[in-house]
């Protein structure tokens, strides 16, 4: 049982997690063994999602998430299948706890009238400074 919160829990039966060969070197012992962890999970299939949560994933820009609404995620950082396999399912978790979130709205606020004087001075005090820069012209 994968606990994403307290409100999503997803039963190990709906992830399918298969292992395959490590790419990349790693001299003879890539060769003999599958340690990679390749995670699939359908959530537009699965009942422990909301309709509501199934659409934010789906609404997400994640190039884990497919159109047909299947998440795949490889793991391979790890050498043992047991780490790769707690890093797969951590990184889904983390994947639906962000997209099931829910944000709070945004109040438009103004600058105070304090601040904007305080801009408008330093802007000013800015202005002056470099002013005082330029060379000194002679009108000769």
């Amino acid at each position: 049982m994968l606990i994403v919160n307290k409100r999503i829990m997803i039963p190990e039966g709906e992830i399918e997690l298969r292992y395959i060969h490590a790419q990349g070197a790693g001299g003879q012992h890539v060769n003999k063994v599958a340690t990679t962890a390749h995670l699939r999970f359908n959530f537009l299939a699965s009942p422990s999602l909301a309709e509501e949560d199934k659409q934010r994933l789906q609404a997400m820009s994640d190039r884990r998430i497919s159109k047909d609404g299947v998440i795949v995620i490889k793991a391979g950082r790890f050498r043992s299948q047991e780490k790769n396999r707690a890093d797969a399912l951590m990184r889904l978790a983390d994947l639906i706890r962000a997209a099931t979130a829910i944000r709070k709205k945004r109040r438009p606020t103004a600058p105070s009238k304090s601040s904007q004087v305080k801009r408008l001075e330093h802007k000013s005090k800015a202005a002056r400074t470099k002013n005082l820069r330029r060379p000194v012209r002679n009108n000769d």
